[in-house]
């Protein structure tokens, strides 16, 4: 029989749920039997669309990405999870009107709390306190979602790519970032050629350096004012 969660374990989970202290006893001690600890390596899948049915997580440490692929497999990144973060559509399965397809990879090794999902859409049915949370959560990663779909239609490419090189020098922490062209392309769901093109004319610009596999910035003051550009 499965034993109940550690106290390192029970603290991490009362931290980052802020209903906790309101659920009853009977559903803190469900979440405390069915919950799993897991680890994912970097380039492994956390969940594969319609062919997972996970269950909700939340990151104790490490990075994933969650993504379409098109018919053409052509990706696109929705929004990142970093630690502490939680995910529920890889428990679509059980939520309702969810007529869509995500794919969560690790970008760095990661250490997650694993939910199942039946337990999940029980807790959804039976917990007042955990549904109003997770509703809220869903309404903001879903506000995640139309901001990165209107990026994508009305917003030009260099601005893009500008955001997504000051996003990812916050969540490195350096100015040093190691990524290829081709995982940006893949982050903004366009062609590795076509972001080379844009990097080539940013390093003409004196905005950054280029080499294999890096790119380092070098006027974040430049890139920001292209960025946020009215």
């Amino acid at each position: 029989m499965k034993e109940v969660l550690n106290q390192e374990q029970l603290a991490f989970l009362a931290e980052i749920l802020p209903c906790w202290k309101a659920m009853d006893r009977e559903h803190q001690r469900l979440l405390e039997r069915t919950m799993t600890e897991r680890s994912v390596k970097r380039g492994e899948y956390l969940y594969q669309g319609d062919r997972d049915c996970t269950g909700v997580f939340w990151m104790r440490y490490g990075q994933a990405r969650v993504f379409l692929i098109s018919g053409t497999e052509k990706q696109i990144t929705l929004y990142r999870l970093l630690e502490r973060d939680s995910c529920f559509l890889s428990a679509s399965c059980v939520i309702k009107n969810i007529n869509f397809d995500v794919f969560i990879q690790a970008e760095k090794d990661c250490r997650i709390l694993l939910l199942p999902a039946n337990v999940y859409q029980d807790l959804m049915e039976k917990s007042f306190p955990l549904a109003t949370y997770c509703n809220q959560i869903l309404a903001s990663r879903f506000s995640d979602v139309m901001w990165v779909m209107e990026q994508t239609i009305f917003t030009s490419l260099d601005r893009r790519l500008a955001l997504f090189l000051l996003e990812q020098k916050a969540i490195d922490e350096s100015s040093d970032l190691h990524i290829t062209h081709e995982a940006i392309s893949n982050h903004l769901g366009t062609a590795r050629e076509v972001v080379t093109r844009m990097l080539k004319y940013f390093q003409e610009e004196g905005l950054v350096s280029l080499s294999r596999g890096a790119i380092e910035i070098l006027d974040e003051k430049r890139l920001k004012e292209l960025a946020y550009a009215a």
